[in-house]
């Protein structure tokens, strides 16, 4: 039987392959899950919740590189040659993460080339929504990106349930994830809230009418 058939891949189905060799920790809110210039000796795996992407300059400034969803791998440079992280990733809601070491998916991609070449796929796509993020942030309007990162948060785009999809954060975390103030989040909130592409009252609530808005000239 071909490899591809015996393993059609997904994201998910790479975490299988490898699942017995991980382990998995829950974190809080803000709470860390690796820090930059720490050294880059494990791959994870987002089972829950999101987990943010945060550079910082040497002069204290941030910049929020990518909002990551379950299913989604992180850390992977520990795959190259010995280095240390360029980044920070930190839970941005209570999130549940898989840690695999760097040993084991060399291992993984040394014995099966044919999986390995498919996780390259994974990778080279993910790497195109992150420059997507960074086009988004350079170009659009605060108000633009706050509906694509709510939309992103929603999980918009990759399911087929129609419900409005629930989640729980706060409006000082959006600020700093789109590079604008507190005040400004508040009035783009509640501006979808009037237009009902939201509903925000401690949770949050992503109406699929928030999709149409984003895509308006």
């Amino acid at each position: 039987m071909p490899y591809k058939n015996a393993y059609p891949f997904t994201s998910t189905a790479l975490f299988k392959r490898i699942a017995q060799d991980t382990n998995t920790r829950h974190y809080k809110h803000n709470e860390v899950v690796f820090a930059q210039g720490t050294k880059a000796d494990a791959m994870y795996y987002l089972h829950s919740g999101n987990v943010k992407l945060v550079v910082k300059a040497k002069n204290g400034k941030k910049a929020v590189l990518a909002i990551l969803r379950k299913g989604d791998f992180f850390g992977e440079s520990c795959l190259g040659r010995e280095s240390l992280r360029m980044f920070s990733a930190m839970a941005i809601q209570p999130s549940t993460v898989a840690r695999v070491r760097r040993a084991t998916v060399v291992r993984i991609i040394e014995q099966e080339p044919a999986l390995a070449k498919l996780f390259i796929a994974y990778l080279v796509a993910r790497i195109g929504r992150i420059e997507e993020d960074v086009a988004d942030q350079i170009f659009s309007s605060s108000e633009k990106r706050l509906a694509r990162l709510l939309l992103l948060l929603a999980d918009f785009g990759s399911q087929s349930d129609p419900e409005p999809v629930l989640m729980k954060i706060s409006q000082e975390t959006l600020a700093e994830m789109i590079g604008t103030t507190r005040s400004r989040v508040s009035f783009f909130m509640n501006r979808f809230r009037k237009l009902g592409l939201i509903g925000y009252n401690g949770t949050l609530r992503v109406n699929r009418s928030l999709l149409t808005f984003l895509l308006r000239d």
